[in-house]
């Protein structure tokens, strides 16, 4: 599968088929090139706090774009399987920023609201999607909504009902489904499926989220990981360290991942 326009329908097809679909996140070409080798893995999403930490900067847009699309062009160019990129809210230009993504071969993206006000985050999410209309490629548009990591409500009712309203515009303007992260429990995973739609919520699983398995019957379309893989990854790095300078060797079973 190497035609843009191919990755493209078929990340579509992952959002909207009945199973739910596992993105393990990535951050580099090495790092891709590892999780596509897993037999399970049908598509890859970078993570932008995890490629910005990478390359020495803190999450929120300090990465100078220029510099988070060669990594995601990177990523792309070691895999024929599709790539969606968190392009966090777009730098300043969320068509644009599609549009250079697009360029690179991404083939879907999460754009995130930062709680703007409602006009603005719709209006973005107008943008994307045109953008990608305009290049003619399939896109899966991940329209994300920081309602439940930002203070903005005072209560899960009122976060959700915010939630689903939001969410409810940018499927409107042809979002492919609505990313709302946070450490979700059962009974708002259920809320938010009830007003977007089985198979429209897109979460981040965290220690102590829900397993996959729920989710899928849930009818939740992706889950992700976001920086936890790295995290995971560096709690390795760290742990070895430490037992290394205890006078330790190296964890026996280490493989060679090129």
């Amino acid at each position: 599968m190497t035609d843009i326009r191919e990755r493209g329908a078929e990340l579509r097809r992952l959002h909207e088929a009945p199973e739910l679909l596992q993105v393990v996140n990535v951050w580099d070409a090495i790092s891709a090139r590892v999780v596509a080798q897993v037999p399970e893995t049908r598509a890859l999403a970078t993570a932008s706090h995890s490629i910005a930490a990478t390359l020495g900067y803190p999450d929120g847009e300090r990465i100078p774009l220029d510099l988070m699309l060669d990594m995601v062009g990177r990523i792309v160019a070691v895999t024929d399987l599709p790539v969606s990129a968190d392009l966090e809210a777009g730098y300043g230009d969320a068509g644009e920023t599609i549009r250079r993504a697009i360029d690179v071969g991404v083939v879907g993206a999460n754009l995130e609201d930062q709680m703007k006000p409602f006009d603005e985050a719709v209006a973005a999410v107008r943008a994307a999607v045109s953008a990608a209309a305009a290049e003619g490629v399939p896109f899966a548009l991940n329209a994300r909504t920081d309602v439940f990591l930002r203070d903005a409500f005072p209560t899960d009712d009122e976060k959700i009902e915010e939630a689903v309203r939001r969410g409810r515009a940018f499927l409107d303007e042809g979002a492919t489904c609505v990313f709302v992260p946070g450490r979700l429990d059962e009974r708002t995973v259920q809320r938010l499926v009830g007003g977007l739609g089985e198979r429209r919520l897109s979460v981040i699983a965290v220690p102590g989220s829900l397993p996959p398995a729920r989710l899928q019957e849930l009818g939740v379309a992706r889950v992700s990981y976001g920086p936890w893989t790295q995290r995971v990854a560096l709690t390795a790095l760290l742990e070895t360290a430490h037992a290394l300078y205890a006078g330790g060797s190296l964890p026996e079973g280490t493989q060679v991942l090129t």
